[in-house]
């Protein structure tokens, strides 16, 4: 058993199961804060140099909460690197360079000024945050995180491992960017483990069985869920805990049938309804009755 190790880098603590040399980091600025408690096998930094931030992404230590074997945490950061090139869009995050390096590899991506909104219990969490924000603004940010899936799919991948800890929101400029999509695949994709990568609370019934097919009907499911997730009552999809009127309610409720033939054939079909009803009614849906 490897018990965690401090580190300080510039004045920034973080920990590891073993030591790791972090000199390259120095290249890119000062270091100002640390994300080492992902499960992906990645570290991350934020680190700033003059007036330019970055957010470096690093697999190639022994991170606290990661059981799998670091060569295939490397091995799918590299792949990540195409994934981000290819589906380069405004509301995705942008890769600005990558590096290999003799124990890792890095990914360099602009800075985001933005807060992840993934469910969290404390009370001042950026997701209770964000459900305070008027529905005008949350129904905004779905529809920016709808668009980019369209693109998503246009662009042949499907995506895998989405869910409300892909976003990030920015508070002050009320602006949505999607931050991880390391993990989306070329179609055709075959679940060919399981349960898939990602949070149960946004997977399709496919993602936890193998041998079936994820595609567009998948992320559907997917488009779904985050619409109940940030309107709704996430795992509750009952219309008492809806904000955004009957319509766009049955959207949604279609977007995460179980039986994978009854939803949308394909993101630009659900993303084509759900936007219809938003034009027509606004921010001001009909009255539940």
């Amino acid at each position: 058993m490897r018990y965690a190790q401090s580190l300080v880098l510039d004045g920034v603590s973080f920990q590891l199961k073993e030591h790791h040399d972090f000199k390259w980091l120095n290249d890119f600025g000062e270091v100002f804060c640390v994300f080492d408690r992902q499960d992906s096998g990645n570290i991350s930094f934020g680190v700033q140099k003059g007036n330019v931030k970055r957010f470096i992404k690093y697999a190639g230590a022994q991170t606290i909460n990661y059981a799998g074997d670091l060569k295939e945490a490397i091995k799918k950061l590299k792949n990540a690197k195409d994934v981000y090139k290819e589906l380069e869009h405004p509301y995705l995050v942008k890769l600005v360079d990558h590096l290999e390096l003799r124990e890792g590899f890095v990914l360099v991506f602009e800075w985001f000024d933005g807060l992840n909104i993934q469910k969290n219990v404390e009370l001042n969490s950026a997701c209770q945050r964000f459900k305070k924000l008027p529905l005008e603004l949350r129904l905004q940010s779905l529809s920016t995180i709808f668009e980019f899936h369209v693109h998503v799919e246009k662009n042949n991948y499907v995506a895998i491992d989405f869910y409300d800890g892909s976003i990030l929101y920015d508070f002050k400029q009320n602006i949505t960017k999607i931050c991880d999509v390391d993990l989306y695949q070329v179609k055709p994709f075959y679940n060919q483990v399981g349960r898939l990568w990602g949070s149960s609370r946004f997977m399709s019934p496919e993602e936890f069985t193998i041998a079936s097919e994820i595609d567009g009907r998948s992320n559907v499911f997917n488009m779904g869920a985050m619409a109940f997730a940030l309107v709704g009552g996430a795992l509750d999809r009952s219309y008492d805990t809806w904000e955004a009127g009957r319509e766009l309610y049955q959207v949604a409720k279609k977007a995460v049938e179980k039986n994978r033939n009854n939803r949308y054939a394909s993101v630009i079909d659900f993303y084509t309804e759900w936007k219809f009803y938003v034009e027509e009614y606004g921010t001001d849906p009909p009255q539940k009755v």
